[in-house]
């Protein structure tokens, strides 16, 4: 009796009924957990795009659930593959989140009055702009061997996504209109990357993503324009920390 209560308690333990959960196409089984964590994913960029403050925590819990799909021979996928560039990139995706959430939080609060705006978009500058294709070139070189060493899948793929990644979700952060054109750059990699590996939802993201940030980087270079036309005075942009100005 005792065993039975505790299979049916495991059946209906919400938590194992998400991280089981499968939809079948076509022969190919699909876990209910990517579709959900990339539609979090998504929904994370459209309000980053309107830059809403709360695009962040619903950030964080698609992160969460996408940690756990490619970690595949810890938490049994179909795929069954160790993609320690993809789950590694939903964990940094956490801490900086956690660090854009505090800084949008607070420079709405401070410059703006308003709880859900976030931070005033900007250009970079030539410096900025150098540094990322710098930190670009050598973060991938150096994350390729680290996930080559640990028997990730894709190394070099993995390293330019994880590495594209860590800078674009900085410069969300910092307000830099730039990382949406990062973005651009990461899902051209990362579509065959994981169509390859069989992970259908999330290469169907990157594809919707790759128009999405065009459109992005448009409407934040529109919002731009708007504002500068709108006062005489240069504005306070988020925390301009070393290399902000020329």
């Amino acid at each position: 009796m005792r065993s039975q209560i505790l299979g049916v308690a495991h059946q209906v333990d919400p938590l194992s009924t998400l991280l089981d959960a499968e939809l079948h196409i076509a022969g190919s089984a699909i876990l209910w957990r990517e579709i959900i964590g990339n539609g979090f994913g998504l929904a994370a960029a459209v309000g980053g795009m309107r830059r809403r403050v709360w695009a962040w925590p619903v950030g964080i819990a698609g992160n969460a659930l996408l940690f756990t799909v490619f970690v595949g021979g810890i938490f049994n996928t179909p795929q069954q593959l160790n993609m320690a560039g993809q789950a590694g990139r939903q964990l940094m995706f956490v801490a900086v989140s956690v660090f854009g959430w505090w800084q949008w939080h607070r420079h709405a609060r401070v410059d703006t009055g308003l709880e859900h705006r976030g931070v005033d978009p900007r250009l970079a500058t030539t410096r900025e702009r150098l540094l990322l294709v710098v930190a670009m070139l050598v973060g991938t070189a150096a994350f390729a061997q680290l996930f080559a060493w640990i028997g990730s899948y894709g190394p070099w793929a993995e390293a330019w996504i994880f590495t594209g990644s860590v800078l674009a979700t900085y410069g969300m952060a910092r307000g830099l209109a730039e990382f949406w054109l990062i973005w651009i750059a990461v899902d051209i990699v990362g579509v065959p990357l994981l169509l390859k590996a069989g992970y259908y939802p999330s290469a169907t993201l990157y594809l919707i993503y790759a128009g999405f940030v065009a459109w992005g980087f448009a409407v934040w270079v529109r919002t731009m324009r708007t504002e500068s036309a709108t006062t005489d005075t240069p504005r306070i942009v988020a925390v301009p920390g070393p290399g902000a100005t020329d």
